[in-house]
């Protein structure tokens, strides 16, 4: 019997999360109160193995239940029930956004302002964001690639170690991704803006692509980049971090940036890392723009 707790921030794709472990044959059930997780599991045991899946939801809506969560835990593995803890999380900027597109109101600040909502509620997470088995920070997934994360993670048998690399490519002009650890400006590199047949195509081109990988400035920042990240991951995996960020930036997000942020992509997948990528300025740039 597979026991899954979802839990997080509000509007960090806890939603997405059920559909996406449904669709992978999970038993969900939403806001759960935690003082029935033990009566649920027993029935679940009941069924003789029909159910042997199962992901509860258990958030800060639960209002004062939600206390008893980190307890009824406790007492679940003083009787041999193992649960997972899955927790979603996202960058204030990413939740007030999200927030702010579907006019919906934060559960701890009905009337007052979401971020300071969401500031209570990570004060409030922390415990168990602490004993959590897989951390997923949403900022810069869409569904399709949470459901890849969750598909890697929950088609097999156990924890998938390792960092969760995600390289997301940027224009300056838009500002800096507010939750990336590393950031690299590639505003040095030939810049195809100024080439007239390749002015309105993305960094997706293959023409574009040409243009600026064939220059030995790419090139040779290309193998410095690819040492700095043989270096660096595994020391941070040593340390334990789960999430890495990588920022490659233009002047718009466009071109150069979108080049680099692929290439690396796929170094980082050759060499086995989980990793997944991010365009967030890519359709922002229209052909007439300043430099990008």
């Amino acid at each position: 019997m597979r026991f899954v707790i979802i839990t997080g921030l509000s509007g960090a794709g806890k939603t997405e999360a059920v559909r996406c472990l449904e669709d992978l044959g999970f038993f969900c059930v939403d806001n759960l109160p935690p003082v029935l997780i033990s009566k649920f599991a027993e029935l679940c045991y009941q069924t003789g193995g029909k159910i042997d899946k199962t992901a509860l939801v258990i958030d800060i809506r639960g209002g004062e239940f939600f206390n008893e969560l980190l307890s009824s835990l406790d007492d679940l593995e003083n009787e041999g029930i193992r649960m997972e803890i899955l927790f979603l999380e996202a960058s204030d900027e990413a939740l007030v956004k999200r927030f702010k597109e579907s006019r919906r109101r934060h559960p701890l600040a009905p009337e007052d302002r979401v971020l300071k909502g969401i500031e209570e509620e990570r004060e409030r997470l922390q415990e168990i964001r602490k004993r959590a088995d897989y951390i997923i920070d949403t900022t810069n997934l869409r569904p399709r690639q949470l459901k890849e994360e969750l598909a890697s993670v929950f088609q097999g048998e156990g924890k998938k170690e390792g960092l969760l690399i995600s390289v997301v490519s940027f224009g300056f002009k838009y500002g800096i991704p507010l939750d990336a650890d590393l950031v690299f400006d590639v505003r040095f590199l030939p810049n195809p803006y100024y080439n007239e047949v390749l002015r309105d195509h993305s960094g997706e081109n293959p023409a574009v692509k040409n243009y600026v990988m064939r220059s030995k400035e790419t090139k040779k920042f290309m193998a410095k980049l690819r040492d700095m990240m043989e270096f660096l991951i595994p020391n941070y995996i040593r340390e334990g971090k789960s999430n890495l960020v990588i920022g490659i930036g233009c002047t718009g997000g466009r071109h150069r940036s979108v080049i680099i942020a692929n290439e690396l992509y796929r170094i980082l997948k050759r060499s086995g890392h989980r990793a997944i990528i991010d365009h967030r300025d890519i359709e922002k740039s229209a052909a007439g723009d300043d430099k990008r």
